[in-house]
């Protein structure tokens, strides 16, 4: 594999705890509760789960279930996609700041390509 220059330089972006963010960022009552996106019903299901429930062991993909054994304090919240929406495009606008070239993947992660950037930052690469 030939490794000479140029070089693609690509960011790949993943917001993590995207939903349970945005929950907290709206409703300041949730700030440092560990808070679940998702289900609290016997099927139902951790979409994403705060830092603050992450240290009890809540995951995403959990069942509701699991994730209240592991936290009983934990706060469910039923997701609110439209409005994940809404800050994915926010957050999405300033990536265009920097760069044309960018790939979502989902609402919370994408691909940047900054080979050259709209800004003219100076290249990170030694």
């Amino acid at each position: 594999m030939d490794l000479q220059p140029p070089f693609r330089k690509i960011i790949h972006v993943d917001m993590d705890a995207f939903y349970a963010s945005v929950e907290q960022l709206d409703n300041p009552e949730l700030k440092g509760k560990p808070i679940a996106v998702g289900g609290n019903s016997e099927r139902g299901v951790v979409s994403a789960a705060s830092y603050e429930a992450r240290k009890f062991g809540v995951r995403s993909a959990m069942s509701g279930v699991l994730a209240r054994k592991k936290c009983p304090q934990l706060i469910f919240v039923k997701p609110r996609f439209d409005r994940y929406g809404e800050i994915s495009k926010k957050i999405r606008k300033i990536f265009y700041e920097y760069t044309d070239m960018v790939e979502p993947l989902s609402l919370d992660e994408a691909y940047l390509d900054v080979t050259e950037n709209k800004k003219n930052f100076p290249s990170a690469t030694i």
